[in-house]
């Protein structure tokens, strides 16, 4: 089957839906990534339906995300309650469902199914076996990686977690990595072969993230306009480091004593997760102890609309992380025209080109000076705001579809048996979950 050829597509999403709010819980660029993707996909003409858990009896079993994709609402487990970890106990329950839905469609309705993190992987592997079509999956976050450079206060993922992706990386027909570098550690961490492993970088929507008057936006925001502007945009996390930006502005104060709330305008824009739940004041906690207060602006999650009138009203965007795989805030940013310190991890460099400043490592006296540096110096942000638009521009949704659109006639063209054990055939439970 080509790529011209493929009708219909499952995704699976257990853990979180295309419909949550980015920015707070486990919403995040896997959230924006499924459904961008999801709406570009049906405006070429094809019908995507997601597959996830349902975490409220407030939204109907279905739902039309856009003309031509439906978010499925899968009951597995209770409502509420369930973190992340407790998933894994609620696959079967999952799978269950999906094998119902799929009962009501005609035999080979759907012609891909397209897994996203390993918990969906689990689910996709038995879904493509059943409905006898490649499984392409997309791991957006490895275990092994992330375990390779734990925040502090980061809990590591779970022994159970590696093992099943593991089992994910070799049922997959094909792999779909954000970078070349994610494409390298499919390989070197989980014997990944190569020839099933395709790099497919996300994207931004450059009709959304576009450049703007920082001022106009900084009136609408209620931000000062001499101010200098730094945003940290993600959930708060010990992962994602917001405390990082916290204490590198510390420092940047001491070394600019004159400087008031009218100066310096630090902006958090998000909502407490993972981890982060078990403490969600200790940012705030940690700005008082430092003298911060007065210059942070706790934010909720924003729509895209204000989120990009908060990039462009920043002078910088800081995206501090332990780990991404790619880094939508990156791009997002600098299709607005404003530049990023990044951390030299996963697949920032990448989202950050020549655009932005690299900052290898997590010293908070790195971070001070890279970020005193670049508020110090207007015209080399003149200069990394040119190059920012001109770097994200090649960064669409659309490009990112096409190369998925590919991906998945590739997994056509080579799938082979799904290495499914006749246990989970005869159960319906995933080969993970099988004693």
């Amino acid at each position: 089957m080509t790529p011209d050829e493929i009708r219909r597509i499952a995704m699976f999403s257990v853990h979180t839906s295309p419909l949550e709010q980015p920015g707070t819980g486990d919403a995040g660029g896997m959230n924006v990534y499924i459904a961008e993707v999801a709406k570009q996909l049906a405006r070429r003409g094809r019908e995507v339906e997601i597959f996830t858990r349902a975490t409220t009896g407030a939204l109907p079993p279905t739902v039309e995300l856009a003309p031509g994709v439906t978010v499925r609402h899968i009951t597995a487990g209770p409502y509420e309650g369930l973190a992340k970890n407790d998933l894994p106990g609620q696959l079967c329950a999952f799978a269950a469902g999906v094998m119902r839905a799929g009962a009501a469609r005609p035999e080979g309705w759907f012609d891909v199914v397209h897994s996203h993190y390993w918990l969906s992987g689990q689910v996709g592997w038995l879904a493509a076996d059943r409905w006898r079509t490649p499984l392409v999956h997309t791991m957006h976050t490895m275990a092994r990686v992330k375990n390779a450079a734990l925040a502090e206060g980061e809990r590591p993922e779970p022994p159970g977690r590696e093992i099943g992706e593991a089992q994910v990386v070799e049922a997959a027909d094909l792999l779909t990595a954000n970078t070349a570098d994610e494409a390298c550690q499919l390989v070197t961490l989980y014997a990944a072969d190569p020839a099933r492993v395709a790099v497919v970088p996300p994207g931004v929507d450059l009709d959304v993230f576009t450049p703007g008057d920082r001022y106009a936006a900084r009136s609408r925001l209620g931000l000062p306009h001499r101010a200098h502007v730094v945003l940290f945009v993600g959930r708060i996390q010990p992962l994602k480091a917001p405390d990082l930006l916290v204490k590198a502005a510390r420092q940047v104060l001491d070394k600019n004593p004159g400087w008031t709330p009218d100066d310096l305008v630090v902006g958090i824009l998000g909502g407490p997760s993972g981890s982060g739940l078990e403490h969600p004041e200790s940012l705030a906690k940690l700005a008082a102890e430092l003298g911060m207060t007065a210059y942070l602006r706790f934010v909720p999650p924003a729509d895209r609309a204000t989120l990009a009138q908060w990039y462009r009203a920043a002078d910088v965007v800081t995206v501090p992380s332990y780990n991404e795989s790619f880094g939508l805030v990156a791009i997002e940013s600098l299709a607005c025209g404003t530049p990023v310190i990044a951390a030299k991890v996963g697949g920032l460099p990448t989202a950050v080109g020549d655009a932005g400043v690299l900052v290898d490592g997590h010293d908070v006296g790195d971070w001070a000076r890279a970020l005193d540096g670049l508020l110090a110096d207007p015209a080399r942000r003149e200069v990394l705001a040119g190059r920012a638009v001109r770097h994200a521009s090649g960064f669409g949704w659309a490009a990112t579809t096409e190369r998925l659109l590919q991906a998945y006639g590739e997994a056509c063209r080579t799938q082979t048996p799904s290495p499914i054990t006749e246990a989970s055939l005869l159960t319906g439970v995933p080969a993970a979950l099988v004693p």
